[in-house]
Formats: C-alpha cells, structure tokens, sequence
C-alpha cells in the first residue's frame, strides 16, 4: 500500500489539532498500528494509553513525520505535516537528552532560537520559565551538575519555550517526584488554558482521569477504547478493564 497525503483530505476540521484516519504502519511481517483512526481537537488535553508494544510511539512519531505510515492519511493543524508546521509544534520524546556541558539558560535560548525566537527573547522566557519550575537559581549550572529530576524540568521548558500551538508528551512524569509532579501538571494545565493542545503518552490511568478531556487506548497496534473520559469510565463502571 502507499501512503497517500492528499490536500484536499475529506475530513479536515478546522476544529481539530491532530486527524489521523485509517493509518496502517508495518515493519517487515509485524503489524505496528493496524487501521487506526482517531482526532485531536484544540484546546484539549488527550492522553494514550497501552502497554508496551501497543503502537502508541509509532502513532506519535508518524504524526511527527519522523516515518511515515504504509496506508492512510494525517493532518496535523489543519494540513498535512510540513517544514511550517513544525515551529508550532512542542514535542518531548520517551528518549530524552540535552547537551550535557552547556549552562541551562545558554541551552534553552539556543533551543529557542531553532524554534524562531530571537536570542533576547528566547533567553528571555529561558529565565523566566526556570523560575517557574523551581530552577532559578540553577540557571548558570551546567546539565551535567542537575539531578534526573531536574533535567526532566529543563526538558519540559525545552519542549515549550516557543508557546507552541500542539505539544506532544511521552511519559511527562517520568523521573519526577510528587512534589514536581504537581508542578508539571500545573503548568500543562496552564498551557492548556493559554490554548495550547497537549497530548500525552501517559501509563497512569489516575492521571489520565485527573488530567485528560478524551483518551484513546491501543493494543496491539489497534485502538480498543476512545472517546471522553467520563464517558469511558462510566461505561465500564461494573467492570474490570485489562
């Protein structure tokens, strides 16, 4: 089958962030994502859910145009996925890194700047968003001197120094205290109340009911629950999911 990223794809909704419709990605004989088909919509935040295994960093990574699917469509802010789309697009992989040498607001302002923020105001909101997540003081110390911890902080920043339109998160909370938890949740929810669409790859379904408008959950690269949250869980209230 061939991917087909047409223009004038049939369900584009100006009201959606992310449409992905019948997408099927195959690596060799095995089935990663099978016929899968779910929206985005703006202002939202979306949760993905499913073991390991179940297609979820695929689907994620297809969004990004980083593969590309063997079948189906994808439209990511109203059109399919282009070099413009990507400034306005936040995105903070499972597999995370920062350049360990380099002094926390030199690196955040050279990140911004990728993302077509001039240096003064990239160093600008590099400050003020240290500040925000409890890293202030640290901002002249280097990568290679923070706790896990607190690297996963300046990678949150990283993600969302630019005020991106769509932010994508694998695993948000990974490596973080409650106490910094509860900061990153805060902040998610402030993004989300500036406008921003937040979709996280999350395994803790407690957090998914605290946090998500809508969910959708795959195994074995098909999608097994969709739609909102309290409809979900009302929905399987007598009994128990596995």
């Amino acid at each position: 089958m061939r991917c087909q990223f047409l223009g004038d794809f049939r369900t584009m909704n100006p009201s959606y962030a992310i449409e992905v419709s019948h997408v099927t990605k195959r690596f060799g004989q095995h089935v990663a994502v099978d016929d899968l088909s779910f929206d985005v919509r703006k202002g939202e935040i979306f949760a993905v859910l499913g073991p390991n295994g179940a297609g979820k960093t695929t689907t994620i990574r297809m969004i990004l145009d980083i593969i590309k699917p063997d079948a189906g469509q994808i439209a990511v802010l109203g059109r399919p996925f282009s070099e413009e789309t990507k400034a306005r697009i936040g995105y903070l992989p499972e597999e995370r890194g920062l350049y360990k040498n380099v002094r926390l607001v030199e690196l955040l302002t050279y990140l911004g700047t990728l993302k077509g923020l001039s240096a003064s105001e990239a160093s600008r909101r590099a400050e003020r968003m240290l500040d925000d997540v409890g890293l202030g003081a640290n901002k002249k110390s280097k990568v290679s001197e923070l706790s896990r911890g607190m690297s996963q902080k300046v990678q949150f920043v990283a993600t969302v120094i630019h005020n991106p339109e769509l932010i994508i998160i694998d695993e948000p909370f990974s490596g973080l205290d409650p106490v910094n938890t509860e900061m990153i949740k805060n902040l998610i929810y402030k993004l989300k109340a500036q406008g921003s669409t937040i979709v996280m790859s999350i395994h803790e379904m407690h957090q998914v009911e605290e946090m998500a408008d809508r969910l959708s959950m795959y195994n074995k690269g098909k999608r097994v629950l969709y739609g909102p949250v309290d409809d979900v869980r009302q929905q399987y209230a007598e009994n128990a999911v596995i």
